[in-house]
């Protein structure tokens, strides 16, 4: 049978494709999740608007947070202090946590890119725990050199972790197919915040009783730079592009700006009270700060480099996660 064929109808599905193709994708705001130690619950803010949408129970003393996506939604990985566990929760507050023990007081938690693995630094067992992000399984507790370990920080490529500690003088490395510790990097006393490029080939360490960044050659396990941070130099984030990494000064109240291919300081920031660890939006436009003595996020416009907004949330808020 011959098909008939209808000008009006393929002129409509015409328009229809077009208008469809010039569409632009709308997607929803990425969310920040901010641990607050004395409250013990999470503020879920809207980047979007800069509002907190809920607040989530998440034990006594919640510390180190991570966030990764998976098939059923937004998985936090949270350290309460008070319990010595690993919670894991539903960030839209649906299901009630599951828990793994560790050892006593547990800091930074981080997330590999590729979603497979958690890791997280626990302080009296001087070791950190990796845990199958999606089962949420022990796969192993290794130790390290460093006394005290805060931030346990996966490469980009998700073969290292990078460890740093409040008594050490040098960021251990751990082989993560090894389960096992394989190096280590010279840098200052107290090693804090860590970040690395987008590449993986440079890591950025704020290091706190010398208010110094070092800049690190992951290929050589080298220094390449010093550079002058404020007083507590803290918490570590660094752009999307590499072209920027920002540190917090937590005695300063400030968070400074540094041009990564000059390694210098090109602006800093006034923010709240004893700023420590931070998050960048997907797209590097807003960096998200936890003030801990001012129970406040602040947000930083990094386009201008100025502050644009300071978020209310719960006591004492330790860092803030954005997957």
């Amino acid at each position: 049978m011959k098909k008939s064929y209808c000008p009006r109808a393929a002129g409509v599905l015409a328009s229809l494709s077009l208008l469809l193709a010039v569409q632009p994708c709308v997607q929803a705001a990425a969310l920040a999740y901010v641990p607050n130690e004395k409250s013990g619950t999470v503020s879920v803010v809207d980047t979007a608007t800069d509002t907190v949408l809920r607040s989530l129970q998440a034990g006594k003393r919640p510390r180190g947070i991570a966030a990764v996506a998976l098939a059923g939604g937004t998985r936090l990985f949270v350290t309460d202090a008070a319990s010595s566990q690993l919670l894991m929760l539903d960030s839209a507050g649906g299901s009630a946590p599951a828990a793994l023990a560790l050892g006593r007081s547990p800091e930074g938690v981080g997330v590999s890119a590729d979603g497979r693995y958690a890791a997280v630094a626990v302080e009296e067992s001087n070791s950190v725990t990796l845990v199958d992000a999606r089962s949420g399984a022990r796969l192993a507790d290794i130790p390290v050199q460093g006394r005290n370990p805060e931030h346990a920080v996966f490469s980009p490529d998700g073969r290292w972790l990078y460890v740093s500690a409040e008594e050490a003088e040098q960021v251990d490395v751990i082989d993560v197919a090894q389960r096992r510790q394989t190096g280590a990097v010279a840098v200052g006393l107290r090693p804090r915040g860590i970040g690395f490029s987008p590449d993986g080939s440079r890591a950025y360490i704020a290091c706190e009783l010398v208010n110094t960044v070092y800049v690190i050659d992951t290929a050589t396990r080298s220094t390449l730079a010093r550079i002058p941070a404020g007083r507590n130099a803290n918490g570590i984030a660094v752009h999307p592009s590499g072209k920027q990494v920002y540190v917090s000064n937590g005695a300063d109240g400030t968070v400074m700006l540094i041009d990564t291919a000059s390694h210098t300081v090109s602006a800093t920031v006034a923010v709240g009270k004893r700023p420590w660890n931070m998050a960048l939006t997907p797209d590097g436009a807003k960096l998200y700060v936890a003030n801990g003595r001012s129970n406040s996020v602040s947000v930083i416009d990094t386009a201008s480099a100025r502050k644009v907004a300071d978020i209310a949330v719960g006591e004492l808020p330790w860092g803030v996660a954005i997957p």
